[in-house]
């Protein structure tokens, strides 16, 4: 009888949960869908980048290194977008927390583990798309070959960088008491790590302090799985993939479940105090 009883609550428990998180996705997906100047940012950005950017690298550089850094480039980049898109949604939960969604959102008797989820769910959606973006520009514009199998394999990889993504900007998020507060912390950590992940530039030899503080650099380990599969076959493998991609996957695995499991119990308390 108590069985019978309780089944029925927690199904219920669960569909509210389930429900709330498809919201708070789905209006994620939707600001990006009707917001033109991001969807139309989002498509030149990597053009001025890659044709800008990567163009000077591979002609002053190129020789040097004996390796196409134009599609060295273009698969940090992706890295990078795939990384940042869900950090930065799950950071603009603190700046939305002055909006009427948000108040709503935060006294709704849901659990804020499930707006942390539905905000990844989001974001990472939305970073998905920027990663077709991204790839159909290399293809068609920038001579990026990708074979069969690393396609195939960069999905998973890709949706694992999304949610190590996430999980990063839950605990930065978690660190920040105001939109004011995250807006000087965030550039703190990220910009410095454009530099030590080698999305643009290699980074195979560094002085001593600089190749610590990159191994210190959540990114770095994103950057080097994505290129490692994607560089699979390729003659300039060894000169341009760090470590093995199964290594970088365990790293990935072990501090998303540390980032994840602090962030979000940081940011929960938080809430909880408010």
């Amino acid at each position: 009888m108590i069985q019978t009883i309780i089944r029925p609550e927690v199904k219920q428990v669960r569909f509210v949960t389930w429900n709330a998180m498809m919201t708070i996705a789905g209006r994620d997906i939707l600001r990006f869908l009707r917001d033109p100047m991001r969807l139309i940012f989002s498509l030149i950005l990597p053009l001025i980048l890659v044709g800008g950017l990567t163009g000077t690298l591979q002609s002053n550089l190129g020789r040097a290194v004996n390796y196409d850094l134009t599609t060295f480039s273009i698969i940090g980049m992706l890295a990078m977008n795939l990384f940042q898109t869900p950090m930065m949604g799950i950071t603009s939960l603190i700046e939305e927390r002055e909006t009427d969604f948000s108040q709503e959102l935060f006294i709704a008797p849901v659990s804020r583990y499930a707006i942390i989820f539905g905000k990844i769910l989001g974001e990472t959606t939305v970073a998905l798309v920027q990663c077709i973006e991204i790839i159909l520009s290399g293809l068609l514009l920038f001579g990026l070959h990708l074979s069969l199998t690393a396609a195939l394999l960069l999905i998973p990889a890709a949706l694992a960088t999304c949610l190590f993504g996430g999980a990063f900007g839950t605990l930065l998020a978690s660190l920040s008491s105001s939109a004011r507060a995250a807006s000087q912390l965030i550039p703190f950590l990220i910009m410095p790590q454009f530099l030590l992940s080698g999305v643009f530039t290699p980074i195979r030899v560094l002085p001593w302090y600089l190749d610590i503080l990159s191994k210190l650099t959540p990114l770095r380990y994103v950057v080097d799985l994505l290129r490692g599969i994607i560089y699979i076959g390729d003659p300039a493998y060894n000169q341009i993939v760090l470590m093995n991609p199964i290594f970088n996957l365990l790293i990935i695995g072990v501090l998303f479940v540390i980032f994840m499991v602090a962030g979000t119990y940081l940011f929960v308390r938080n809430e909880r105090n408010r």
